[in-house]
């Protein structure tokens, strides 16, 4: 049996169609994080299963929430702005399928993803090439990291071929509303893990990352789109750093 959570908040654009797309699961897990748009009713309409729980800064905790909820064997999570094509469908349902034969002993599956940049998909850049474990056996592990956060799982684990289409930010105000968001919780984590931020630091680091993804990684190459987005994952940098700067200070 397999269980796909999906995490919303205020998602109501993009969430229809990430709950279509998983429509193929044998459950669908919705935890709304007390949105105020109408995600709560989409979300009502494609599976009973939605339950409604505070984030709190902490999206492990939330995913976790999620895990327990789960009734399957198999776990799928995929976020309220992504979409499972049907060819990754398949290709899920043929490796749950594959246990006891070739796929044997395989605890869990990373997933390559698209992503899709104010209408266009980026080739190049920060988002080239990544890959997220996002479907696993239920018990082989848990959600760690409140920001950023990866599934910590034991054994065995494979990459699908198919990747996730994830429908970006549809703005840029939404972008740095989210970037804020993140950032904040990363430095609060970073502060708790005893980082420090130094002067050089707040500076060089979001300089560095921009370098890295426009030019080394050839963000230049997808035009305006790439052009944004590494600013955007620059400012992110930047904000951390500040931000556990300030906290730092404080304290």
């Amino acid at each position: 049996m397999l269980s796909t959570v999906v995490l919303t908040h205020n998602n109501k654009d993009t969430l229809s169609g990430t709950l279509k797309s998983v429509s193929f699961s044998d459950e669908v897990v919705v935890i709304d994080d007390f949105s105020t748009d109408d995600s709560v009713r989409i979300a009502s309409e494609y599976t009973p299963a939605v339950y409604k729980r505070h984030l709190a800064g902490d999206f492990s905790a939330q995913r976790n929430f999620g895990l327990e909820k789960a009734k399957g064997d198999w776990i799928l999570f995929v976020d309220s702005d992504e979409i499972v094509s049907s060819s990754l469908q398949k290709e899920i349902q043929d490796a749950i399928s594959r246990q006891g034969t070739d796929g044997k002993g395989i605890a869990g599956y990373f997933l390559k993803r698209d992503d899709i940049f104010f209408g266009k998909k980026l080739r190049y850049g920060e988002t080239k090439n990544v890959q997220f474990l996002r479907l696993s056996k239920k018990n082989e592990g848990v959600w760690k990291r409140p920001v950023h956060e990866y599934w910590d799982i034991r054994g065995t684990v494979r990459t699908l071929q198919n990747p996730l289409v994830h429908v970006s930010h549809t703005s840029v105000a939404q972008f740095i509303t989210d970037i804020n968001t993140y950032s904040t919780i990363n430095a609060k984590y970073l502060y708790t893990k005893k980082t420090k931020s130094r002067v050089y630091a707040i500076i060089a680091y979001p300089l560095a990352k921009f370098i890295q993804n426009y030019v080394l990684r050839l963000g230049f190459l997808d035009g305006t789109s790439g052009a944004i987005m590494a600013i955007m994952m620059s400012f992110h940098s930047f904000l951390t750093r500040a931000k556990l700067s300030m906290l730092s200070e404080k304290h």
